[in-house]
C-alpha cells in the first residue's frame, strides 16, 4: 500500500464492500462499525440560513437524514449480509468492534457467533456515559451502549490501554509464575506480600466516558448519533498499530476516520447518507490542515490525503431518506396508508417500494411473502381458476435478474402478475431532484462566483431565484481544483467557513493553474461541480 490515499465511499456499504473485496480481501486490520440500532426513530438535521439578507419567513427547517425503523427479519438479514463481507475483508490477525445498544445487542451477538465463531468472542464492552440527562421515566435509566469485540482468529493485535486513577492506590504487586502459568502475588525474601503504589490502571471492559453534549463546541458536529472520539480512540489504540488499515462502513460523522488520521492509521469509510459524506469530508479536511500546522515532528506516518467515490449513482435521489415519498410522487402511486405491506396502488397493481439505494434481493421479498393475503387469493382463485389473483409492481434501485420469478415461485400455486420498475434503468423518465445553477467568471488572476442557485434548497425554503440577494447564505463550502485532471477532484483551495460565517466567493488564481474545477456545496450537502 505504498503511496496510500485514504478512501471515502458514498453508497450502500454492501455494494461498497463487494467492490473492495478484489483489492482488500484479508487486508483490513481493524473494523469498527456503529450500525443502525433499530431505535424506531427518524433522525433529522436542522438547516439554517447563514445570514439575514434573504427575506423569507422560513429561514430554518428540519431535514430527515436517515431512518432507523426496521422489521426484525429485515434488520437481521441486513446485518448478517454485511458481517459476512466484513469478515472476508478482515486480516487473519484483525478484529471487529460492533457498537450497539439494548435494542438489538442480543441478536447481534448471535449473528457474530455464527459468522466469526463463538470462540472468536473477546469482550462485551460496556460504555457508561455518566453525563446523560434523563427525563422522568418509570424504569432504570439507560446510560450505556454495548460494544461487541470479536477477532478473526486466536492470534490478534491487542495493546493494553492504561488510564489515570482518581487517586494514588496501594495494591498487591502481581507477577507471572512460569510453573503455574498464571499471575500470582509477588513476595519478598521475607515471604511477605509486596505492595506498590500506582497512579494508573489497565482499562477493563467497563468504560466510563462522557457522551457528547450540545455545549461541546470543539468536537460536536451535531450529527445524529455522533459518538465521541474518546470511545473510538480507545478501540483503535488497543486493536491496531500505526500504519494499519481501519475500515468503517457506517461512517456517520467520520469519528473513526478522524481518529485514524490523528493516530497514523490508514482508513476506508463508507456511508449511504449524503449528509454523512459532507460532514466527514469537512471534518477530515479541517483535521488534515490542523495536523499540517502542528510543529511537533514524529516518527510515525500521518495519512492525511483522501479521495471520495460515488457508487451506483447515489445522486439519483435528492435525499435517499425520503426516497419512498419521492417515488410515490414521481410514479403517481396512490398511497395505501392502512396497509402494513403495500405502499400504494397504481393502474390496478399493488405497489411495493423495495429498499432503495441497494440491489433488491430474494431476501427483501420475505416480508411481502409472509404478509400476503392468502385467504383473499384463495377465494379469487376458486372463483376464477385461470385468472391472475393479484397484480404486483415492485419498485427498486437495481435488482437480482430473477426477482419477479422468485416472487411468483414463492406465492405458488397462486397466479400473480409481477412487474419490476428499476430506477437505475428508468431514472431518465423520472425527476427526483432539480439541478443547481451557478454563474462563474474568471480572469487571469481571479475567479468569482457571481450567482448560485441550489434549486432543491430554494424549493424547501419556498424561495424564488429573484428573492436571493446573497447566494452565500445558502452555501456550506466552496472547493477549487486549479489543475483538474478530468478524473479525480483534488482541491487546493478550501473555503469552509464557520457556522455563522459566509464563503468569500472571490478567489485568487495561481500562476500555474490549468483546467479549473469548482465544487459548491449547499446547506443540504448537495454539490454542484462545474468547470470555470
Amino acid at each position: 500500500m505504498n503511496g496510500w490515499r485514504n478512501r471515502i465511499y458514498w453508497g450502500d456499504n454492501l455494494q461498497v464492500m463487494s467492490h473492495l473485496l478484489k483489492e482488500f480481501r484479508g487486508k483490513v486490520n481493524l473494523i469498527y462499525i456503529d450500525p443502525p440500532f433499530d431505535s424506531k426513530a427518524d433522525y433529522k438535521k436542522k438547516i439554517e440560513l447563514r445570514g439575514q439578507a434573504i427575506s423569507n419567513d422560513q429561514n430554518a427547517f428540519e431535514e430527515k437524514q436517515y431512518t432507523d425503523i426496521w422489521t426484525n427479519d429485515e434488520y437481521l438479514q441486513f446485518m448478517y449480509e454485511r458481517l459476512v463481507l466484513l469478515r472476508e475483508l478482515l486480516a487473519d490477525d484483525g478484529s471487529i468492534f460492533v457498537h450497539c445498544d439494548w435494542h438489538k445487542n442480543h441478536f447481534l451477538r448471535i449473528i457474530l457467533d455464527e459468522v466469526f465463531g463463538s470462540e472468536s468472542f473477546r469482550n462485551e464492552i460496556t460504555w457508561h456515559y455518566y453525563n446523560k440527562m434523563q427525563g422522568n421515566i418509570n424504569r432504570f435509566a439507560s446510560n450505556h451502549d454495548t460494544i461487541l469485540f470479536y477477532s478473526k482468529a486466536t492470534k490478534f493485535t491487542f495493546n493494553k490501554i492504561q488510564e489515570k486513577r482518581d487517586a494514588t492506590t496501594k495494591q498487591i504487586k502481581r507477577v507471572w509464575d512460569k510453573a503455574s502459568k498464571k499471575l500470582v502475588n509477588a513476595k519478598g525474601d521475607d515471604g511477605k506480600v509486596i505492595y506498590i503504589e500506582t497512579d494508573d490502571k489497565t482499562v477493563d471492559d467497563v468504560w466510563r466516558l462522557s457522551m457528547l453534549q450540545p455545549a461541546d463546541r470543539t468536537e460536536n458536529l451535531f450529527y445524529p448519533t455522533q459518538k465521541p472520539e474518546s470511545v473510538v480512540e480507545r478501540i483503535i489504540e488497543a486493536a491496531s498499530n500505526p500504519g494499519d488499515l481501519v475500515f468503517d462502513c457506517f461512517m456517520g460523522s467520520g469519528t473513526a476516520q478522524a481518529v485514524s488520521m490523528r493516530l497514523g492509521r490508514k482508513f476506508i469509510g463508507a456511508d449511504i447518507n449524503l449528509g454523512a459524506l459532507q460532514t466527514t469530508t469537512k471534518r477530515l479536511i479541517s483535521l488534515a490542515d490542523e495536523l499540517s500546522q502542528e510543529l511537533e515532528v514524529t516518527d510515525e506516518p500521518i495519512f492525511k490525503g483522501f479521495e471520495v467515490y460515488n457508487v451506483n449513482h447515489y445522486d439519483v435521489f435528492r435525499n435517499p431518506a425520503q426516497a419512498k415519498e419521492l417515488l410515490l410522487e414521481s410514479l403517481e402511486i396512490q398511497p395505501l396508508p392502512v396497509s402494513l405491506v403495500w405502499d400504494g396502488e397504481k393502474d390496478g397493481r399493488l405497489v411495493k417500494i423495495m429498499p432503495v439505494n441497494r440491489l433488491a434481493t430474494r431476501a427483501d421479498l420475505n416480508e411481502l411473502i409472509a404478509n400476503f393475503d392468502y385467504k383473499s387469493a384463495e377465494q379469487k382463485q376458486n372463483e376464477n381458476p385461470n385468472k391472475v389473483v393479484e397484480k404486483i409492481l415492485l419498485v427498486c434501485m437495481g435488482h437480482e435478474p430473477d426477482l419477479a420469478a422468485q416472487l411468483k415461485l414463492a406465492l405458488a400455486p397462486f397466479k400473480v402478475d409481477v412487474e419490476v420498475v428499476d430506477i437505475l434503468r428508468d431514472r431518465s423518465k423520472l425527476e427526483f431532484k432539480r439541478d443547481s445553477e451557478a454563474k462563474i467568471s474568471a480572469t487571469e488572476t481571479e475567479l468569482v462566483i457571481e450567482k448560485f442557485y441550489p434549486m432543491n434548497l430554494l424549493q424547501k425554503l419556498s424561495l424564488f431565484k429573484e428573492n436571493v440577494e446573497d447566494w452565500r447564505e445558502l452555501v456550506e463550502s466552496v472547493m477549487i481544483d486549479f489543475n483538474y485532471d478530468g478524473a479525480i477532484f483534488q482541491p487546493t483551495m478550501l473555503d469552509i467557513p464557520e457556522k455563522k460565517e459566509l464563503v468569500t466567493g472571490k478567489y485568487e488564481i495561481p500562476a500555474d493553474a490549468g483546467n479549473i474545477r469548482v465544487k459548491i456545496t449547499d446547506l443540504l450537502s448537495e454539490s454542484l461541480e462545474v468547470d470555470a
